[in-house]
């Protein structure tokens, strides 16, 4: 048997205008997608077998050491985009984070913000979630459902709000929410926010009160070491973050759980072939 390994799908040529500057999400190479079933780049991945294109080999797999599972090994690229996410945040230890949204990649967010050092406050509008975030050590909580999070931040900060605050639920409605719940001076990370569209917020609350609005999109090839060692090291459990296994043949099923989460799902798995096979598929 070879080696087992794990590939990243996206990785930028490292040469480019944008690749210069740090921004390796806008790199042409990296948006083009290096794993593929089918002929070119982007030709399908559900299938037992994949071909791994020549940039993304040389680099972008990792080996996965004995006694780690394939089901943990696959959280290295959503790891990476949430190092990311919390290095542009630029947290001071002692800080207060209000981390709205705990579907796994809020949750992987709020555990590593909390490992950063700051005092991590959740949120969701489903119970069931927090008691996952509880189970993480993640134990101040808002129940969105019956207490406005602002409101239980300001009281938690002597009326200022957090010192940041990452929005981790995709569109546009909890975007002002996020801003009012930061303190002047405080900043909020976009991290869901994929979809282009619209969206009114009070200018001065940027311009006034000198928030900032922050966004982060996808990995970067400078945390891959990082986000590897927090996986294979095991140092946040992540094989609990995976509520649903299909096999291929309920793939239709996986997707439509994945586009429309339940309050009891969280990462989705489509497994090609028996249960625990190599070629796991992990969906949003």
């Amino acid at each position: 048997m070879g080696d087992r390994v794990v590939a990243f799908h996206h990785i930028p040529c490292g040469e480019c205008y944008f690749c210069r500057h740090k921004t390796f999400a806008q790199c042409a190479t990296y948006k083009k997608v290096g794993c593929t079933a089918g002929f070119e780049p982007s030709g399908g991945g559900f299938a037992e077998y994949v071909r791994v294109m020549d940039w993304i080999v040389e680099k972008g797999t990792v080996r996965i050491p004995e006694g780690v599972s394939f089901e943990q090994a696959c959280f290295v690229e959503p790891v990476n985009t949430c190092i990311k996410g919390i290095e542009t945040l630029r947290l001071q230890a002692g800080e207060t984070v209000l981390v709205i949204g705990q579907g796994p990649i809020g949750l992987i967010l709020a555990t590593l913000a909390q490992r950063a050092g700051v005092r991590v406050i959740t949120s969701d509008l489903h119970p069931a979630r927090l008691t996952i975030a509880n189970s993480f050590g993640l134990k101040l909580t808002v129940d969105a459902s019956k207490a406005d999070a602002g409101q239980t931040v300001r009281g938690m900060t002597e009326g200022r709000g957090a010192d940041a605050v990452i929005l981790a639920v995709g569109g546009t409605g909890l975007i002002r929410p996020a801003i009012d719940a930061t303190r002047p001076g405080g900043r909020v990370l976009l991290f869901a926010q994929t979809v282009r569209g619209e969206v009114t917020i009070d200018p001065a609350a940027v311009c006034v009160d000198e928030k900032a609005l922050l966004g982060s999109y996808s990995a970067s090839v400078d945390l891959q070491e990082e986000s590897v060692r927090f996986v294979m090291n095991r140092e946040m459990d992540l094989e609990r973050l995976i509520s649903h296994r299909f096999p291929l043949q309920s793939g239709v099923e996986a997707l439509n759980l994945a586009a429309h989460p339940q309050p009891d799902s969280m990462k989705i798995v489509i497994q090609p072939g028996s249960a625990g096979a190599p070629s796991t598929r992990v969906l949003a």
